[in-house]
């Protein structure tokens, strides 16, 4: 396989000029230029990911870090990371956890291994990395973008969703079909996007004026399991209730899986919603109403931002995601002579 040094030998040329016309970079004469390029052409020479890293000062490659590698949540979002990378002439790389109670050292394990591979820079999926981990990365974070995470020391470069709102709307989809006797499963209590959710549903429900004093929330992992389990918990419980809010959609599909085990019609006896509209919402059964939280622009946004500020450019970044209910079977209203 030709080598640069065989190019700048064939066309006569010193080895810094040969690799300047590869890389594009720095004052080379015309002439010279056609003597390296037929000489390239001549022996079929194709610089190596390293050698163009090395030519360039850029490895072309993006980090991706996510919490789990499972799920319906997190795929879409890596294809399209990987098709706007892709698009630009840049690959990604993924790390990722396990989704166990480590999740902030993995996650910060997770962003030094993607640093120690050479990324140009690192967008981050994980809703649980702290100021001071990013404090610890010093000038090795200044490419990194993160988000659904509030980390205050990385200003512009964290983009974030007004959760609250998100669950002060999937309250308020509930009220208006007339439920107030509600239980919720909740994600982990560690996961601050799950906790500003759930504050901001029950506080809708307290401001008008529905009594949250006795009602039965249990938490659970964001898993279609965690959803099964806390369902057949909740139905032994012999809380009385006619909706169920669940704080992601993944949950929410094995809490559907579950009633539908144990005979509860959805929306007849129970109404389910859930929260992020994924695609899993769109085809369970009944197709599950969500709160709508428009991630791919998030991700999208967070993306662009990072390109722009390793590679140069002004892609679009924008910064209000509207959140909204996407209205589906699984809604409906209460029967106020009946709860399960």
């Amino acid at each position: 396989m030709a080598t640069i040094k065989d190019v700048a030998r064939l066309a006569g040329v010193g080895l810094g000029t040969a690799s300047r016309v590869v890389s594009g970079k720095g004052a080379v004469a015309p002439a010279t230029q056609d003597k390296v390029r037929k000489a390239i052409e001549e022996l079929g020479f194709r610089p190596s990911h390293a050698a163009r890293s090395l030519l360039s000062g850029f490895s072309r490659m993006v980090g991706v870090y996510i919490p789990v590698l499972k799920g319906t949540f997190y795929t879409p979002l890596l294809q399209l990371i990987d098709t706007q990378l892709r698009a630009n002439g840049l690959h990604m790389v993924v790390a990722f956890g396990v989704g166990d109670a480590d999740a902030r050292r993995q996650a910060v394990e997770g962003i030094e291994f993607l640093i120690e591979r050479g990324c140009d820079g690192i967008i981050s999926l994980s809703n649980i990395l702290q100021d001071d981990d990013v404090a610890a990365l010093g000038e090795r974070g200044a490419n990194i973008v993160v988000v659904n995470n509030a980390v205050s020391g990385l200003g512009e470069q964290a983009f974030q969703v007004d959760h609250r709102q998100g669950g002060a709307l999937a309250a308020a989809a509930l009220l208006e079909q007339g439920h107030r006797r509600i239980a919720v499963i909740s994600g982990p209590s560690a996961a601050p996007d799950n906790v500003e959710r759930i504050e901001g549903f029950v506080g809708e429900l307290q401001r008008r004026g529905v009594d949250t004093q006795g009602m039965w929330i249990a938490e659970s992992d964001f898993s279609p399991e965690g959803g099964f389990a806390g369902a057949k918990e909740l139905l032994a419980s012999d809380y009385p209730f006619t909706a169920l809010f669940c704080a992601n959609d993944e949950m929410a599909v094995g809490a559907l899986s579950h009633f539908q085990e144990a005979g509860v019609a959805v929306p007849q006896q129970v109404s389910v919603l859930g929260y992020d509209d994924t695609p899993s919402a769109e085809f369970s059964a009944p197709r599950l109403t969500s709160v709508h939280v428009p991630w791919r622009d998030v991700v999208l946004a967070g993306m662009n931002a990072l390109l722009n500020r390793c590679y140069g450019g002004e892609r679009p970044v924008v910064r209000r995601y509207p959140i909204g209910i996407t209205h589906r079977a699984s809604l409906g209203p209460a029967r106020k002579e009946e709860t399960i």
